[in-house]
């Protein structure tokens, strides 16, 4: 019976906080059922679980990607500057100076 459980973290962070919930699912659980499970979004209710990416370990995955014992889901924020255009602002800001 024990084979049948794994254990996994869901994850999400802010500029101000981190939440990190750890839960036993059982052996087949995906991705999106792990995020409903841990109930995340009760704790964090600026969460939009179907609009938001997501993944393991850094690495986008889709909500049917099914866990493996000891898996990190990760609910990432949207960005607020395109990478590009902060970089961007940034050599701006330096030839000015």
């Amino acid at each position: 019976m024990a084979d049948d459980v794994i254990t996994i973290e869901v994850a999400y962070g802010t500029a101000e906080d981190q939440t990190l919930i750890e839960l036993q699912v059982q052996r087949g659980t995906t991705l999106i059922e792990a995020i409903r499970l841990s109930a995340i979004a009760d704790k964090c209710p600026e969460i939009n679980i179907d609009d938001s990416r997501k993944g393991l370990f850094g690495k986008l995955a889709n909500d049917e990607k099914v866990l493996k014992d000891h898996d990190r889901v990760e609910i990432y924020r949207p960005l607020l500057v395109d990478p590009k255009e902060a970089r961007r602002r940034r050599a701006q800001k330096k030839v000015k100076n």
